[in-house]
């Protein structure tokens, strides 16, 4: 789907999944919170309970090279936390997708 990039699977948001039940995602920047708790119900059959969304600016970085130092961004990109009914698991390792 076009609204959903990829599930964020790091510690800080593995921990929210086993005591709070919710999940991480990169989703695209002009999404809103709508869009995305239907995408996400349509894609894993799911009851999403909340979404909740932060926009990260890219950081400035540089670095040196031979012919001087190079600086530019990364992309911007949206992230979003949702928090599913009880008793309901997203399995990002199955293949059934």
């Amino acid at each position: 789907m076009e609204i959903l990039k990829k599930p964020l699977l790091t510690e800080k948001v593995t921990l929210l999944t086993e005591k709070l039940n919710r999940y991480g995602f990169i989703v695209d920047p002009k999404a809103n919170k709508i869009q995305i708790k239907g995408a996400i119900e349509a894609m894993y059959g799911v009851n999403v309970i909340s979404v909740n969304t932060m926009r990260y600016a890219g950081k400035l970085k540089s670095r040196n090279t031979k012919a001087g130092s190079v600086s530019g961004r990364p992309s911007k990109y949206k992230k979003a936390i949702i928090t599913l009914k009880d008793g309901e698991t997203i399995d990002f390792y199955s293949n059934n997708i």
